[in-house]
């Protein structure tokens, strides 16, 4: 596996170097490394302000949650940073010989200025506003976070907003919709999430277990 990385770790330097500065290529190391320090290399991390030895994003909790033969690469899709730029990201899984997978390979490429000038051009040419049922009404591009803490807090706001009312309105079907949600995000893969939400709902750790079964 470590000429794997290393190849890896070429590709990746080879492609920062062939489209530049805005293009951040990340190598996760689901192999030997706790997952809270999930990020094995790094090139042009300014992108996302992220290091060596930072940690997961959702996609790896989704891969270590995830059945391995049911995961595809994910190709060309929108990511955003905590500074509110918007990324061309790209994921592709590295199995081991037996099916497993070891390594995510991950290109985000920082499009925000190519958007600006798209929207000006739009704005130039256009002859109708862009409403109706032709309308872009795609998901919003899920934010990169920097550790398991910021990621666990990520996606509880996604869970909460999901369900789409406050804790303190939510009844049991609501919270069992928050804990799945959450469980299949893989959430409860980082360490002490389970307290966490557990004293957020209101709820005990054997009403939490008890509600993950429910998925």
């Amino acid at each position: 596996m470590n000429q794997t990385l290393d190849f890896l770790k070429q590709l990746a330097h080879g492609l920062a170097a062939q489209f530049g500065t805005s293009c951040e290529v990340v190598i996760h190391d689901l192999s030997c490394r706790g997952l809270e320090q999930s990020i094995v290399y790094i090139e042009n991390g300014h992108v996302s302000n992220r290091h060596t030895g930072d940690g997961p994003s959702g996609i790896v909790l989704e891969t270590l949650r995830s059945d391995p033969g049911k995961i595809h690469d994910r190709l060309a899709y929108l990511t955003k940073t905590e500074d509110g730029r918007i990324l061309k990201s790209s994921t592709l899984y590295i199995r081991d010989d037996e099916g497993r997978i070891r390594y995510i390979f991950s290109m985000n490429y920082d499009i925000t200025a190519l958007l600006g000038a798209e929207n000006l051009i739009r704005g130039l040419i256009s002859t109708e506003p862009e409403s109706g049922p032709e309308a872009d009404t795609s998901e919003p591009p899920q934010k990169i976070t920097h550790n398991v803490t910021e990621l666990l807090d990520m996606l509880i706001e996604q869970a909460i907003a999901k369900v789409g009312k406050p804790v303190a309105l939510m009844n049991k079907d609501d919270k069992v919709a928050v804990v799945q949600y959450l469980n299949n995000a893989g959430a409860f893969l980082i360490t002490k999430s389970g307290d966490k939400v557990s004293s957020l709902l209101g709820i005990s750790k054997f009403t939490l277990y008890s509600y993950m079964d429910k998925g």
